[in-house]
C-alpha cells in the first residue's frame, strides 16, 4: 500500500525554523541564505515600510511560508500498512533530520531531495525571506523620508533654517513668499522645483504665467542654495530646498511645525503649459478648487485649511478690482469694501504699480485663525475666500477653524505635509541641479 503525506504536528513555526537552523547552518552558503532571510524578516517587523513594501512583503512571506511547508513536509507510512518502517536517508541538505512525535519517529524528507537537488539549493526558502529586506532598502533610496540627508549632509536641514531666519531678519517678506512657492511648485505637476527653472534655451519658466503674477524673492533661494553647496556639494536638491524653506518659514509666520519628509530630485524641464490648468483661479467656483484639491489627495478640510495661507500676505488690485468695480459685490461687507476702494482707486490699476490691500489687517505677518474670522464678517478679499462661507461642503470648516485656531492648525499642517508630497522626483528619477536655476548641463 502506498504511504500517505500527512503534515506532522511539529511542523509549526517554530519547529521548522529550528529543524533549519540545525540543518542548515551545518553548510556555510545555506548559513548565509538563512542569516539574511531572518534579517529580512526582522526589518519588516521593526521598520515601518510604505504600503508597497508591506504588500510585496506580506507576498514574499507567503511564499516564505509555503516554500517551507512544502520542503519540511513529513512522510509518515499509512498505519495500515504492513511496511512502515522510518527510513534514515540524508536531508536535501546532506545531513540525516529526524522529528518525532510522542509516539513513533517520523522522517523529515525535503520534496527536492528526490530530484537530487544539491544543498545549496537549501535556502530556497529563506531568499523569499530576503525579499523584504531587498524591497525596504530599495524603499529607503526611492521613497521621501524624515531625515534623508542625515547621512549624507547631516547639517543640510539646520543650514536651510538658518539661511531662513537670516533672510527673514532683512526681509520679512522673505517666509511669505517659502509658502507661495511651495504651492505653486506642488500643485503643478509635482514638487520638483519645475517652478525655479528661468526662461532660458527655448524653456519657458513657469514664473511667467499669470497665475504667478507677483511672486518674487525667487533670487533668494540662490543664497540658500549656495550655503547648501559649501557644506555638501551636489547633495541636496532644489525641491527640498522649496519644501523645507516653507516649513521654516511657516513656523517664523507663527504657524505650526511640519514634520516634512525629504529626498526630493529636480525636474530636468518647465511646466509652463500646464500651469493655468493646474493653479486654481481666483475667480473660480469652490467645487472646482475643491476637485482640483482632491485630484491630489487633499480632501475638503485639508483644502479649507490650506486656503488659510491667505492669512498672510497682500492680494494686488488687479485681482480685487472686479469686486469693486461698477457695483461692490453684495458678498462684501459695506464698510470693508469701501476701504478696499481706498486701496484700489482705479478700476483698472497698472499691473507695474502693484497696488494692493493685505489679507489680515489685523495679523497681517501671522498663519492664523483670524483669516476665518473675517470670513464670517464677510470681509475676504477674493471671491474664492468668501465662496467658503457660502458653500455648505465648506462653511462647517471655516466656522471650526474661527473657533479654535489650535484646530486650524493642525488641519493646515496635515494639508501642507500632503501638498509637499505630490508625486515627487525620488531615486533615479530628476537630478541635483547646481543652480536652482537652471538643469544641469550634459
Amino acid at each position: 500500500m502506498r504511504e500517505k503525506l500527512i503534515r506532522h504536528p511539529s511542523s509549526s513555526l517554530p519547529a521548522m525554523v529550528s529543524d533549519i537552523v540545525n540543518r542548515d547552518f551545518r553548510h556555510p552558503s545555506s548559513s548565509v541564505c538563512l542569516t539574511a532571510g531572518m534579517v529580512g524578516l526582522f526589518i519588516v517587523v521593526r521598520s515601518k515600510p510604505n504600503p508597497w513594501v508591506i504588500t510585496l512583503s506580506s507576498f514574499s512571506l507567503l511564499l516564505a511560508w509555503t516554500k517551507l511547508h512544502s520542503e519540511y513536509s513529513v512522510d509518515r507510512p499509512d498505519p495500515f500498512s504492513s511496511s512502515h518502517a522510518p527510513s534514515h536517508a540524508g536531508s536535501a541538505c546532506g545531513a540525516p533530520l529526524l522529528s518525532w512525535n510522542l509516539l513513533e519517529p517520523v522522517q523529515v524528507k525535503s520534496n527536492w531531495s528526490a530530484m537530487g537537488i544539491k544543498s545549496r539549493h537549501c535556502c530556497t526558502s529563506s531568499i523569499f525571506l530576503l525579499l523584504p529586506l531587498l524591497l525596504q532598502l530599495y524603499s529607503a533610496e526611492s521613497d521621501l523620508q524624515l531625515n534623508y540627508y542625515a547621512q549624507s549632509c547631516p547639517n543640510a536641514e539646520e543650514i536651510i533654517k538658518q539661511q531662513v531666519i537670516k533672510l527673514y531678519n532683512k526681509h520679512g517678506n522673505t517666509a511669505v513668499s517659502w509658502v507661495r512657492n511651495l504651492f505653486h511648485d506642488c500643485i503643478v505637476k509635482s514638487c520638483d522645483a519645475s517652478l525655479l527653472l528661468e526662461t532660458v534655451n527655448g524653456v519657458e519658466s513657469e514664473q511667467k504665467s499669470d497665475r504667478s503674477f507677483g511672486m518674487r524673492n525667487f533670487k533668494y533661494v540662490k543664497t540658500i542654495k549656495e550655503a547648501l553647496e559649501a557644506e555638501c556639494p551636489m547633495t541636496v536638491s532644489c525641491a527640498d530646498i522649496v519644501s523645507l524653506s516653507a516649513r521654516d518659514g511657516i513656523v517664523l509666520l507663527g504657524g505650526p511645525r511640519i514634520e516634512m519628509k525629504t529626498g526630493r530630485k529636480d525636474s530636468k524641464e518647465s511646466y509652463f503649459s500646464e500651469v493655468e490648468n493646474s493653479i486654481p483661479n481666483h475667480n473660480d467656483s469652490i467645487q472646482s478648487v475643491l476637485s482640483r484639491f482632491r485630484s491630489i489627495g487633499i480632501d475638503t478640510e485639508g483644502t479649507v485649511a490650506l486656503l488659510g495661507a491667505h492669512s498672510v500676505g497682500r492680494v494686488h488690485c488687479v485681482n480685487l478690482v472686479h469686486r469693486l468695480y461698477p457695483n461692490v459685490d453684495p458678498t462684501l461687507d459695506p464698510d470693508y469694501a469701501e476701504y478696499l476702494k481706498g486701496r484700489c482707486l482705479s478700476p483698472n490699476p497698472d499691473p507695474e504699480s502693484v497696488l494692493y490691500s493685505r489679507n489680515d489687517r489685523e495679523t497681517p505677518m501671522i498663519i492664523d485663525n483670524m483669516y476665518y474670522k473675517n470670513l464670517l464678517k464677510h470681509k475676504g478679499l477674493l471671491m474664492i475666500d468668501q465662496q467658503l462661507t457660502s458653500d455648505p461642503t465648506t462653511s462647517t470648516f471655516v466656522e471650526k477653524m474661527a473657533a479654535d485656531n489650535g484646530y486650524f492648525h493642525d488641519q493646515f499642517a496635515r494639508a501642507v505635509m500632503l501638498l509637499s508630497e505630490n508625486d515627487p522626483l525620488t531615486g533615479d528619477a530628476g537630478e541635483i541641479r547646481k543652480d536652482c536655476r537652471y538643469v544641469n548641463s550634459a
